[in-house]
């Protein structure tokens, strides 16, 4: 399929701005560009739900932040603990916080997002570990912020993603806390993966191929890579997973992996819904402002969580 027109018009617009790529700026540029004005005027206009309140959730000896988006109606409500993307080394809270409370409003739950420590300053398996003590966290607190620790789901974008499904993993392999759906947008599976709509989608289409290797670079050393807690689909056992909804987007060089986690899940015995974005680019679920694709994209994400956790 053709890029999507609305898509095409805005990689002109960036274009136009002449801004270095990320790979070339250093991590402190590099956050302050994902974080800018123009950026996050491309989630669109604020989403309002019930309530919004910031925590601190302990993890190993320290604390790290977490956002917490309680639907309008009366609880108990399920759980999504939620990780945005970033590349394990920009974003925030704030720079997904639309797709939180979208999340939260249209899937009728109550959305944690997690602010794990991030790359360089905490490399890999930092990130993994706050991930996973925060989900353990969350289950086992639920019920102080009327969440319904029986119906938990994870769920997260890009490197978000990575993690949502390592954590699926990791809550498996310790017996807890038991986890409903898992819903992974775009999700970096494969740290080792050549090819394929790597090499297709190297350059153009916003992710650029040079700024996931920066990415991973911060995160991972190269003995990193194969390792399951960094390459979920690495895995040596994918069964008895929670059943899952995969989004790829067509023109993002992380779609082969997703979709081939997609299958190798399937092949496992999981339950596993790939639906591929035909058109659509990397990061779409922050451009919701601007793309339809976007939108339609994230209402996708909360109508499989909705019907996982109220079903």
């Amino acid at each position: 399929m053709p890029l999507d027109p609305q898509v095409e018009l805005l990689l002109k617009g960036m274009a136009a701005l002449d801004r270095p790529p990320l790979h070339e700026l250093s991590v402190a540029d590099a956050r302050v560009a994902a974080a800018s004005p123009e950026m996050i005027a491309l989630g669109g206009e604020r989403i309002e739900v019930g309530s919004v309140k910031d925590i601190d959730i302990p993890v190993e000896g320290t604390e790290i932040g977490a956002r917490v988006y309680t639907p309008e109606a009366a609880g108990p409500h399920p759980v999504v603990v939620f990780f945005h993307g970033g590349g394990w080394v920009i974003c925030s809270l704030d720079s997904h916080d639309n797709v939180a409370r979208a999340i939260c409003r249209d899937a009728d739950a109550i959305v944690v997002s997690v602010d794990y420590r991030m790359a360089p300053e905490h490399r890999f398996p930092v990130a993994v570990h706050d991930s996973f003590a925060a989900t353990r966290w969350i289950a086992a607190n639920a019920a102080s912020f009327g969440g319904d620790p029986s119906r938990l789901a994870v769920c997260g974008d890009s490197a978000g993603g990575n993690l949502s499904a390592v954590v699926s993993q990791m809550a498996r392999d310790a017996g807890g806390p038991p986890i409903t759906f898992a819903a992974l947008i775009y999700p970096a599976v494969d740290m080792t993966a050549e090819g394929g709509s790597l090499t297709e989608n190297a350059s153009g289409y916003f992710l650029e191929h040079e700024t996931m290797n920066w990415f991973m670079n911060h995160y991972l050393s190269d003995a990193d890579r194969a390792n399951p807690l960094a390459s979920p689909l690495l895995h040596p056992d994918l069964s008895n997973l929670p059943p899952c909804f995969i989004a790829t987007c067509e023109y993002d060089p992380l779609r082969d992996e997703g979709e081939a986690y997609g299958a190798a899940l399937r092949n496992n015995g999981v339950a596993a819904e790939v639906k591929r974005y035909d058109g659509l680019i990397h990061a779409a679920v922050n451009m919701t402002g601007v793309l339809d694709g976007g939108r339609q994209l994230v209402a996708d994400v909360a109508d499989r969580l909705r019907t996982a956790l109220h079903n």
